[in-house]
This record gives C-alpha cells, structure tokens and sequence, in this order.
C-alpha cells in the first residue's frame, strides 16, 4: 500500500518537475504533447490509483497509517512525512485527482495558443501533488506543508500572466489574506502540540480530552478554554483558505487568472482544503462548542451575504466565484452544527458541479471571443448546444434541483442546521434557507442572460482579453464574429462532469450521509448528532427527492428560477428599475460592502502609518539619533574637551602631575589632617 501511495502523491510531482525544468530549455525545447501528455498522465496515473484505494477501503481494507520518511526527533517531537488513509482521504484523493484530471484535459484546448502552455501544466500538476499532500498527511507537519504548498502554487497560477498588473495584485492578495490565516493556523498547531506532545493526528486525538478543563490566559485575566483557543486558531487557518468572511476578498479577484485555474482552486482543491481540515480535525472541534458555535455563524454570514453579491455582479466567472464563496458557506455551517458528514458530501458534489460551470464559462468566453460580461452575450442556446446543457446541469445542481446531486447534499445541511442546538442554530438556519432563493435568483439570472433572451453581442465589438483560449475561426455575419461550440477538448470535460453533477448522489447520499461510511474518520458527539435523527426519514434517493416537493426549499428555489426568467426575460427592464429604486443597497452590492475599501483605508494605510512611525519615530530618531548618533556625538564631545589638555607644553603636564598628586595626597591624608585640625579647634574652644 505504502508504495502505490507514494506513486500516487508523486506521479504530479514527478510530471511538474520535468516539463518546469525541460519544458522550455531541453534540446530546443519539450514539444507542447510532450508536456500536456506527462502531467495529465501523472494526474491520470494518480486518479486510477486513488478510485484503486478507495475500492478497497470499500471492500474493508484496514486504516493505513504510517510514517514514510522521519525528518527529525527533537525533544521527544517526531518530524515525519506519513500517510493516513481512511474513507475520509480516499473519497478526497478521488475528487481531487478526477477534477485536476478534467482540468488537465480542458487545458490542452483552452491553453492552445498561450506562449506559457508549458509553465501552466507544470504549475498545475504541482498544485494536485500539493493538494494530495495535504489530503493524505497523517500529522501536522506534513498538514502545515501541503497547506502552505497549495498557497504558493496559487499564487503562481493567479499570477500567471504577470505581465498584466490586475493579475500580480490579484496574486498579492490571495497570498496576503492567506499569510492572515495561516498565521493563526500555524498557532492553533502549535497550542495543539503545546498541550498533547505530538504531531501525529492518532495520538493528539486520543490526548485531546486531556485538554478539557485546562484554560490559557491569552492577555492578563482572561483565561479561556484550551480546546476553544486551538479550535478557533485552526478555524482561522480555514477561513483564509476556504474564503470565509472576512478573509474571504481574494477569492473574486482570483479570476485574474486562466479559467482552468479557477475550476481547480475554486471547486475540489484549495477552497476546500479548509472544509477538510476542519472535518479531519473533528475530535477537537466536538470539545468545543463556542468553536462551533463560531463556525457555524461564520458559515452563514458567508453563505448569505456573498450570495448576494452574485445578483449584481456581471462578470461570467465572478458571478460563479460568488456561488463558491456561498456553497462554501454551506459547507463550513454543516461543520458548525456537526454535520461534518454532509459538508463533506457537498464538497463532493460541489466540486463536480462548480467544476463544470467553470469550464462552461471558460467554453462560453472562447466562443465569444473573450468576452466575459454577460450583459454583452444573449441567445447562445442555439450556437453552443453542448455547453448550454452541461451548463444547464450545473446550474439545476447549483440551486438543488431534485433529483440532482446538489439537492441531496444542500437539503442535508438545511435539515441538519434546523434540528442543531448549537448557539446560533437559528439564525444559521434562517441564512441557509433565505441562501436557496438567493442561490437560484443569480444562478439563473447568468444563465438566462447567456443562453436566452435577445443575442446582444451582435451589437457589441469582440473583446480580445489576456485569457487566451483554442483558436478556432469564427464564422461572421455582417462583420460580427459568430460563436460556435468548442472542440472537443473542451466539451468532453463538460460532458464527464455533468455526469456525476447530475446522478453521483443516488447511489453516495444513503451512505454518506447517513449510514457509517466514514466510520471513525469523524467523530460526532453523541449530544451534538444531527444526521441520526434524519437518518430514520431516509428512504432512498427517489423517496427523498420526492418529498422535497412538499418542502420549503424545493418552492424557494422555483421561486428564484421564476423571479429570474420574469426579471430577465419577461420585464428586462424591471432590474435597471429596482437598482435606480434601491440604490443605497445597490451600491453597497457592487462595491462588496466597501471591505476592499476598509482593507486598504484601514489596515493597509494603518500598517504603513505604524511602519513609518516605527521607521522614523523607532529607527531614525531612537536608533539611529541617540543609539548610533547620539553616542557616536557624545564620544566626539568628550574627545573635544579631553583634547584641549593635550596643549604639549612642559609646564602645563608639571602643573598637571603637581595637582593630581595633591589630589592624591588629599584623598589619602586629607581625613586625617581635617580631624587634626577638628581636635586642634576644640581644644581652642575649650580654652
């Protein structure tokens, strides 16, 4: 097993570091199909093995748990590189090797004619051996690495052309906001080993009830509960990778880069490295309930107010990084109300279906010449047939359509929230439900301004962007670029990821979410066991799909498709309207709440204020004007005065030793001599 993990984790590794080092410097240069076939045959190998693994831990293959290489033993620490594999990692390694598999496949025809081909499928292959890393660690150090791994390679792949400055600020930012929550990350890590003495996963989480009862005084008279520090901390690792409020901002300007990218980072790997870390982390978080309580309240802030940033925004690809930043709200309120079992099963069905509409926007902006605002696109039904119906599957799983694999995950987490007793149960419950309508409004809304409705890019100038993709020839009609559906390449990744988007959860929901297929991969307290009591009402997929007719979601969601076909289609000019009528809410939409504003009025401008203050106030005026200077000045004075006795006359040192040895005569005889005369006057007096 030890072996076929290894291949699995390093087949990326191994493919991204001969096209980086030979892509473009060996012998003229590695071929493009050289480069393409390595990494997506890296990615292939580590797919097929991981679907591999998890067949056996379906067919009752025991936990593996082993370290592969120890780095170093310090103070009774071990330092090691090792792999858990349970049901958990398994079902992991299996959605992120199949996502970057598509990716890898849809980057051939969407990358064709960028002069970076080469760099991109190496950058991308070493974000899946990152992100396997991550997935596959069986103690924190490994974790921590895999962790700061997949930020690097982000950062490089945000930052991919960096020859545009939105780009290099775009990348700056994810890894700014990043280094924020890794910073309390690698501090919840630290409290963690502090009080349980290990790295390994295994052994903190049998130490952890050791920490109940124990307090931590953060800041003088305030002690607060071991448990909660480390939970808190390590949620805050969570919120900077999973985009949570308010560490959530990079995540819109991550568009910045190629499409390709934004599927990969935005559906099954780095967004939801945190929703992962959190449900592996589960023993920990089950000692705490004010950690929960937080999560859960972070999660729904999240999930609603970011959906309501997807009605006004009119980028293709920022309106589905909004639904991201949603969905993952969705998931991190599943992992507050200890429904770890569902936030991980909606990462799983999310990843297919975000996956998908990413690289259906990416189809879309290729036959509309670049184009990404959909004001400008209309009508596409009839030009892009393949991507019209992918899309429309992406969309149905989006908003919970019964039947789909979204609805099984979404309707879970509902229904969890609403039966929680956690602090904060009830407002959550109420952002998640109001999410639905929210949800459906702008899914639909892109959809019908994209498919539907009149084609306004007839009446526009095609826009040549930086995001590049296959070249093809346009047809024209009256100087007007006609789009056509995109290769075959690009399609088929559509195609395979519509398939699970629609039916992977009719054969996963029964036991996923309420039977025992995690096992003890997560750990519920039986006082916090919200899925328990829904598993007594599941009756197979069709049963659950059925029953959603008579709930309250199912019509939220139909109400939201109709609001955007009637706002849309019917009265197009009814939104114009409503946002001249509401403008003062309109405007904090577009402006995504001023937080960009705040970040760079306040923090940025406040730590370049405390920077100077400390420059010129700490470096310039004490450090260098008293420290250095200043005793540099004091030296020079006394040397100033001490110098005027050196006059070089003979006398003058004879006066000089003349006077010293009376000082020195004083010194000594001078007491004597004074009680001498003291005796002398007495007896004067007495006289």
């Amino acid at each position: 097993m030890e072996q076929v993990l290894l291949i699995i984790a390093l087949a990326p590794l191994a493919a991204a570091t001969l096209v980086g080092l030979f892509g473009s410097s060996f012998i003229g240069g590695m071929s493009r199909s050289v480069a393409h076939s390595l990494c997506s045959a890296g990615v292939a190998t580590s797919f097929v093995l991981s679907a591999w693994v998890l067949w056996q831990q379906l067919n009752g293959a025991p936990v593996h748990d082993a370290a592969v290489y120890t780095w170093m033993v310090s103070d009774g620490l071990r330092f090691e590189v090792g792999f858990l594999v349970d049901r958990l990692t398994a079902l992991m390694m299996v959605v992120v090797t199949f996502v970057s598999l598509m990716v890898h496949v849809y980057t051939i025809g969407y990358m064709a004619e960028d002069p970076g081909y080469s760099r991109f499928f190496a950058y991308i292959s070493l974000f899946t051996f990152s992100m396997l890393m991550l997935v596959m660690a069986n103690n924190f150090l490994q974790l921590f690495f895999g962790w700061e791994a997949v930020g690097l390679v982000s950062y490089l792949l945000i930052g991919f052309w960096y020859t545009r400055e939105s780009a290099i600020r775009a990348n700056l930012k994810a890894f700014l906001v990043n280094r924020v929550g890794d910073f309390g990350f690698v501090l919840g890590i630290a409290v963690v080993v502090a009080y349980t003495g290990t790295l390994h996963y295994g052994t903190a989480f049998a130490a952890a009830p050791t920490m109940v009862g124990q307090t931590l005084e953060i800041w003088p008279g305030a002690q607060w509960a071991v448990p909660t520090v480390a939970c808190l901390l390590l949620f805050v690792g969570a919120m900077g990778k999973s985009a949570q409020v308010p560490l959530h901002v990079w995540l819109p300007d991550s568009m910045e880069g190629p499409t390709p990218i934004s599927a990969l980072i935005h559906a099954a790997t780095m967004v939801t490295a945190g929703i992962f870390m959190v449900a592996r982390m589960s023993p920990l978080f089950e000692l705490s309930e004010t950690a929960l309580s937080a999560v859960m309240l972070i999660g729904a802030t999240t999930a609603f107010f970011m959906g309501l940033l997807g009605l006004v925004a009119n980028d293709i690809k920022r309106v589905v990084a909004y639904s991201t930043l949603s969905q993952l709200g969705y998931m991190t309120v599943a992992l507050g109300a200890s429904a770890y079992a569902a936030g991980i099963f909606h990462l799983m069905t999310h990843a297919f279906f975000k996956a998908l509409l990413f690289l259906a926007a990416g189809s879309v902006i290729i036959a509309m010449h670049h184009e990404q605002d959909i004001r400008r696109m209309g009508g596409l039904r009839k030009y892009l047939p393949i991507t019209y119906w992918t899309s429309l599957v992406g969309s149905l799983a989006l908003i919970g359509t019964p039947f789909f694999a979204g609805f099984y995950s979404k309707d879970a987490i509902i229904e969890a929230v609403g039966h929680s007793q956690t602090p904060g149960a009830a407002i959550a419950y109420w952002a998640v439900l109001l999410g639905v309508f929210i949800t459906a409004l702008y899914s639909f809304r892109m959809f019908f301004l994209v498919f539907h409705g009149p084609e306004r890019w007839r009446e526009t100038e095609p826009v040549d962007d930086f995001d590049h993709g296959t070249g093809h020839d346009d047809e024209h009609e009256d100087g007007v670029h006609v789009p056509h559906e995109t290769p075959a390449v690009v399609t088929v990744p559509l195609v395979l990821l519509a398939i699970p988007s629609f039916g992977v959860a009719w054969f996963t929901a029964g036991p996923v979410l309420f039977g025992d297929y995690f096992g003890g991969a997560i750990f519920v307290a039986p006082a916090h066991d919200v899925l328990g009591p829904l598993a007594a009402e599941w009756h197979g997929p069709i049963a659950f799909a059925l029953h959603s007719f008579q709930t309250v979601p199912f019509w939220l969601a139909a109400g939201g498709v109709a609001s955007a076909w009637y706002l849309y289609l019917k009265r197009p000019e009814l939104p114009a309207q409503i946002a001249a009528r509401f403008a003062p809410q309109y405007s904090l939409f577009v402006n995504k709440y001023w937080f960009d504003e705040f970040n760079e009025l306040v923090l940025a401008r406040g730590s370049r204020l405390l920077g100077t203050g400390l420059w010129k106030g700490g470096d310039v005026a004490i450090i260098d004007g008293v420290l250095i200077d200043g005793s540099a000045k004091a030296i020079g004075a006394f040397a100033g005065i001490a110098r005027r006795i050196q006059t070089g006359y003979v006398y003058t040192y004879a006066l000089a030793m003349m006077l010293g040895l009376f000082g020195v005569l004083a010194w000594f005889i001078g007491p004597e001599l004074l009680a001498d005369a003291r005796g002398y006057a007495a007896a004067l007096l007495g006289r």
